[in-house]
């Protein structure tokens, strides 16, 4: 899952990274508005961390942005933990959700869970396909037999993604996309190597070749 961060506190960054990638986000960061703005608009983002208080453009106008011309990805915004007004507004302006500071980044990484989930149609506590079961903390399958094999972080983000997408043609331009950070070294052949992985994990005939077009996981 490919996540945008816009936040211009460098400590605030500091602490996140870490954590977002060890949960098994690809991040890219902007420390203004005006950057995060473009990089909303020209990349395709699962979600997207948005401070309010940004230099250069307000987080706020930056959402308004977004949204008139229609992204309409998950926003959760970041605020003051008593600026009860700057949600309310965030809330209005098309945000999906908002986290006071200070916060636990648990809370946050859950809440980013959830919103991709539901942004998926997936309203389940936990995603699930066809008998698989993804645990998102201890980044796990779980297979319909019970057996549960680990998943390295580029497995993760790989399958998370496809089982978020059930019964869908994902080319491999996609799954790059998604599972890799704008600076990451990506080329084909890691695409295949990590489906090829994942078959081994959780059955061969699960995840479909389709040729010229790319993958599908079955429902």
């Amino acid at each position: 899952m490919r996540l945008l961060l816009v936040e211009d506190d460098p400590a605030q960054i500091a602490a996140l990274l870490p954590a977002l990638n060890a949960a098994g986000f690809a991040v890219d960061q902007a420390q203004d508005g005006a950057i995060g703005e473009r990089l909303g608009e020209t990349e395709p983002y699962d979600v997207i961390v948005l401070d309010l208080g940004l230099p250069k453009r307000p987080g706020l106008e930056v959402l308004r942005h977004w949204r008139a011309r229609g992204l309409s990805l998950p926003v959760l915004i970041l605020t003051a933990r008593d600026a009860w007004p700057e949600r309310v507004d965030g809330l209005k302006a098309g945000a999906d959700d908002y986290l006071g500071k200070p916060f636990h980044v648990e809370e946050l990484i859950a809440r980013l869970n959830a919103l991709t989930r539901r942004a998926a149609g997936n309203l389940r506590p936990a995603l699930a396909v066809g008998g698989l079961s993804l645990d998102a903390d201890r980044q796990q399958v779980i297979c319909p037999d019970g057996e549960v094999r680990e998943l390295t972080g580029t497995e993760f983000r790989l399958l998370r993604y496809l089982m978020l997408n059930p019964g869908r043609i994902l080319s491999k331009a996609q799954l790059l996309e998604h599972v890799y950070e704008l600076e990451a070294e990506r080329g084909d052949n890691l695409i295949e190597v990590y489906i090829r992985r994942l078959r081994e994990k959780i059955g061969r005939d699960r995840i479909q070749t389709l040729r010229g077009q790319g993958y599908l996981l079955k429902r």
